[in-house]
């Protein structure tokens, strides 16, 4: 699986982590929706779950 962030991208993720004050990065995943649908989920993280895969950007972990 390739992930890939701009390093504008990556200093707008820094700074909305800073100004949270706590958190590591961002979760991508997907999630079922509706009868047959998929949606994609971009959440902040505070911890890592064993079953994350971690990918670094400039400083920023996806």
């Amino acid at each position: 699986m390739a992930i890939t962030m701009t390093e504008t991208a990556a200093s707008r993720v820094k700074a909305f982590l800073d100004n949270r004050g706590k958190g590591i990065g961002l979760r991508l995943g997907v999630k079922t929706t509706g009868c047959s649908g998929m949606a994609y989920v971009l959440e902040f993280v505070d911890e890592l779950n064993e079953e994350d895969e971690v990918f670094d950007f400039s400083g920023v972990k996806i």
